[in-house]
């Protein structure tokens, strides 16, 4: 998606894209929440597998918005039913949304 004229990204004091910090932020908020979900499913290896993925790609600066997709919804296939997860995984979706967006 092409910017208007004048119109920036966030940044943080650090000169980093504030919306990476938020991914990151919200991808560990869930990974907590994940190992401290007592109970087991089928599908949880592939969520935490799925969750640090999407950490490193953050850790490694703008991530490819199809990849961030991608791994979204193998997280969401895995752990989507979970509704303690909700809120937090909610958190993780709005953040790929934002960094997907380009805006």
């Amino acid at each position: 998606m092409l910017k208007s004229v004048g119109q920036r990204r966030p940044v943080t004091d650090s000169g980093e894209d504030a919306r990476v910090g938020e991914l990151l932020t919200a991808v560990s908020r869930l990974r907590r929440e994940l190992v401290g979900h007592p109970a087991e499913f089928p599908d949880r290896g592939i969520a935490e597998d799925e969750l640090a993925t999407l950490h490193a790609m953050a850790l490694g600066g703008a991530p490819e918005p199809a990849r961030l997709r991608r791994s979204l919804l193998l997280v969401v296939g895995s752990i989507g039913s979970v509704s303690a997860l909700a809120p937090a995984l909610a958190a993780v979706r709005e953040a790929v949304e934002r960094l997907g967006s380009g805006d």
